[in-house]
């Protein structure tokens, strides 16, 4: 089946390269092979054609035509992974849950939870006025159901 045939060859080519990671695998009922990618320091264009090549080489179109696109994970595309959270430390995210929805600096981020941090204004608990809070959640990754990077221009 192509796709077996796509995921082992895929797999392998993951191996040559320990800093990329998969984030989708979808072969249409056409043959469209999709697949996304992430890495610890980013995916570059190279990444992307390399994979393409050590799939596609080893595909045999007389046997099966198949269209094949590889790319990277782009910008706005939620985190899915621990893996992701964890390469992102350090920058400011948005995280919906259930019942929240958090803005800050991802601070930690193991396979199970991650840290979010920010400052907030709030009354003082004693007297008129607001004063400027450091607020600090830990997020169970189970209930994260959407986290996106904030992109700062």
């Amino acid at each position: 089946m192509l796709k077996d045939k796509v995921e082992t060859l895929l797999a392998k080519a993951l191996e040559e390269n320990d800093s990329l990671f998969l984030i989708e695998l979808s072969v249409s009922p056409d043959n469209k092979i999709k697949i996304v990618l992430d890495g610890d320091e980013g995916v570059s264009l190279e990444n992307c054609i390399e994979v393409s090549r050590a799939i596609e080489h080893n595909l045999d179109r007389e046997e099966q035509d198949f269209s094949l696109e590889v790319a990277s994970a782009g910008a706005t595309a939620p985190l899915v992974l621990p893996r992701q959270y964890k390469k992102n430390v350090g920058r400011k995210l948005k995280v919906k849950t259930q019942e929240n929805q958090f803005e800050g600096e991802l601070t930690a981020a193991t396979d199970d939870m991650i840290t979010i941090e920010w400052k907030a204004r709030e009354p003082k608990p004693v007297g008129k006025g607001k004063h400027t809070v450091q607020k600090r959640q830990e997020i169970a990754m189970a209930d994260i159901q959407e986290a996106k990077v904030v992109l700062k221009f």
